[in-house]
């Protein structure tokens, strides 16, 4: 993780019935993996392919220790939304994280991610997060499933309860917002999440009229680094008075003073997303004054244990943490929704995989009803793989 604080006592996972740093006999034998496509349904903005195909890319990774068992994880690449796609994502996987792990404990979480830090040089922060968060996924879940934990238990917590989500509207134009706020309410959901920018008069019409349709839900306006100061500084007062709770990711996260004359503006609390991947960061622009609070999101922070570190950052200086994602499939999502009732998320998470990817790999899928996802229960990330599946959303031709 390229960190620089002390390290975390709490990553250290001891083996049960032996003392917690001795070495286990169990090795990582190999490392697979798949990039696949699943299918989408309705229009989200970043799943346009550069050919005009239309679905959501991942990558699954299949770690094997050398006794047989099995850890999965799964990296969800956006060129839209990162610099990293899925070709990236593959060729980071198989060239350069894998072989520095193969022959590693499998036991010895911290060492497995000594090996990752050291496959590849960091620049701003963390390398290639997103492709790593799928090994680390696949790290963890091979861990708690070697120690028979769930990723709860791995951490010391209690599992916590279901995770309510948030329906997120992104219209093309104003004339799909209420066919898209009905689709929502129908299904069960009461707290929406919208995406806005770069203009303020659409955008305040688009929360005014979604916070008519949900008077007491959460209302979470993402901008997705698309206004310039002066637009954000305008609109974000003029968001507050039409109900909106929280305002994301304003501007591009290099834009410091920015973000600084938001928060003390105070109109409404400042998230930040796009330009958070570890801890080291994070805690740079809480002394810089540049948020109020920040999305979390595994997929984009490197994995499990940079986002746990980084909530429990915002729990230290009494911040604000929202659970989101990267439209995760199946296994990501797993993962995200153990960490975020491990963590006891009190607002809706913006997880929206289920509402917008088509199918899955599992045994057996991921339960959701009325915009409540149930945590899986079972040791790791808590589900299992169901590889002739993976193998029909396989992309072959890759």
């Amino acid at each position: 993780m390229h960190l620089q604080d002390p390290p975390d006592e709490s990553a250290r996972e001891p083996v049960p019935g032996r003392p917690g740093r001795e070495k286990s006999l169990l090795k990582i034998d190999r490392i697979e993996i798949y990039a696949c496509e699943y299918p989408t349904a309705g229009y989200f903005k970043f799943f346009v392919g550069p050919r005009g195909v239309v679905g959501r890319a991942a990558v699954v990774v299949k770690i094997t220790a050398d006794n047989g068992v099995v850890g999965w994880g799964q990296s969800v690449p956006s060129f839209r939304w990162s610099d990293e796609t899925p070709e990236t994502v593959v060729s980071v996987l198989r060239d350069y994280f894998a072989p520095a792990l193969i022959g590693v404990d499998a036991l010895d979480l911290n060492a497995a991610q000594a090996a990752l830090d050291g496959a590849l040089a960091c620049r701003f922060s963390t390398a290639m997060p997103i492709a790593r968060a799928g090994i680390d996924l696949a790290l963890h879940d091979l861990l708690g499933k070697l120690t028979a934990r769930s990723l709860a238990e791995l951490w010391g917590r209690s599992p916590g309860g279901a995770v309510t989500l948030s329906w997120t509207v992104n219209p093309r134009n104003l004339d799909e917002l209420d066919g898209l706020l009905e689709e929502g309410w129908r299904r069960g959901y009461r707290n929406f999440n919208i995406k806005i920018a770069p203009d303020p008069v659409v955008d305040l019409e688009l929360a005014r009229r979604v916070r008519r349709r949900a008077p007491h839900g959460f209302l979470w306006a993402d901008a997705n680094c698309g206004y310039d100061l002066a637009t954000a500084l305008e609109v974000a007062p003029r968001l507050a008075d039409v109900g909106v709770d929280v305002l994301e990711s304003p501007l591009p996260p290099n834009r410091i003073s920015g973000y600084q004359r938001l928060k003390q503006q105070g109109a409404l609390p400042i998230l930040m997303d796009e330009g958070i991947i570890s801890p080291i960061e994070l805690e740079e622009f809480v002394r810089l004054g540049m948020l109020d609070g920040i999305a979390v999101k595994p997929a984009r922070a490197g994995g499990l244990l940079s986002a746990r570190r980084q909530i429990e950052l915002m729990e230290h200086h009494g911040m604000i943490w929202l659970g989101s994602g990267l439209s995760d499939p199946d296994i990501a999502l797993a993962a995200s929704l153990g960490l975020y009732a491990a963590y006891g998320l009190q607002r809706p998470a913006a997880l929206n995989g289920p509402q917008f990817v088509v199918g899955d790999v599992l045994t057996v899928p991921l339960s959701l009803s009325n915009a409540i996802a149930t945590v899986p229960a079972g040791p790791g990330i808590g589900v299992e793989v169901d590889e002739e599946k993976l193998r029909q959303l396989a992309v072959r031709d890759f």
